[in-house]
């Protein structure tokens, strides 16, 4: 077989090759590759089951605009017992298993909401006088979740020692970055408007986990809450919000609840400091009207 017709097959069996790889691709109208497969989003629509059945039921509203709890039966008592941490001007009941804060506690007066103590340098770090479990900074890089500040640094810019403690990691959960620097922020704004109206507040906060729907982060498997609250004193009245841990736009009084919900939601005897009986009374209603919402 001569060299010329060795050439003429090989051209025909090549010619053959690209045609039936074009008619393929025109069939198809896709490229044939390696399927890549689908990330699933970590972030549930609804990832906090029992709050949603929680805030479901209708309050009954009085003329005053009090609004009445709609939780029946009594307040759960606290599952646990976890140490306390006693800071300069907050404390911290500290939960060392999942590396977050259960609560914390401080009374902000109407002349700590402003002062001249900048958080500009300062980074979360392990608070060095404990010796459990904490979190640090690796846990929380490219995790995507924020340092979310429970006691927030902006209510304590009347002191430099304060100031600081607020950016130890038993004071931090991971916490969605724009509800960080939103609505959270809204409310946490609002927290320094109401002691400048009052004149002081008592303010719990902390993280709710529930369903833990998101896991932990790092190498210290640090638990990501499903959403947050807030307790708030001011003499003889109260109120609690709760926000879901993502991108949460509702409005302020759709997150607003009475003491008396969020005890039966977390588990916290919040206020216990109070007589019984004034506490019973102040945390069974709330007023929007007098919250300005």
């Amino acid at each position: 077989m001569t060299k010329r017709v060795i050439s003429y097959i090989l051209s025909g069996i090549l010619s053959l090759i690209i045609v039936s790889g074009c008619i393929n691709y025109t069939n198809t109208g896709t490229e044939q590759s390696t399927p890549v497969p689908e990330i699933e989003s970590k972030e549930p629509s609804n990832p906090v089951s029992g709050y949603t059945d929680f805030r479901n039921p209708t309050p009954k509203t009085s003329e005053d605009n009090t609004v009445s709890s709609p939780v029946n039966g009594p307040k759960k008592a606290q599952d646990k017992e976890y140490p306390i941490i006693s800071y300069s001007a907050y404390e911290v009941m500290y939960n060392p298993e999942y590396k977050i804060p259960r609560w914390v506690r401080y009374e902000l007066l109407a002349s700590e909401t402003d002062g001249v103590w900048s958080r500009k340098g300062l980074k979360f770090t392990p608070d060095p006088s404990v010796s459990f479990p904490q979190a640090d900074d690796s846990d929380y890089r490219g995790s995507g979740w924020s340092r979310g500040h429970m006691a927030p640094a902006a209510d304590f810019k009347w002191s430099s020692t304060a100031m600081i403690e607020t950016f130890y990691f038993t004071n931090c959960c991971p916490q969605n970055l724009e509800l960080n620097s939103g609505q959270w922020s809204t409310l946490e704004k609002k927290v320094r408007e109401w002691a400048n109206r009052y004149g002081s507040l008592t303010v719990y906060t902390g993280p709710i986990v529930l369903d833990n729907a998101y896991g932990t982060i790092g190498y210290n498997k640090v638990v990501v809450p499903d959403a947050f609250f807030k307790a708030i004193l001011a003499g003889e009245q109260s109120i609690a919000f709760v926000m879901y841990n993502h991108n949460n736009n509702e409005n302020m009084q759709k997150c607003a609840m009475s003491v008396d919900d969020l005890e039966a939601l977390t588990g916290i005897d919040f206020f216990a400091e109070q007589v019984d009986d004034f506490e019973n009374q102040v945390e069974a209603t709330f007023n929007l009207r007098n919250w300005g919402l």
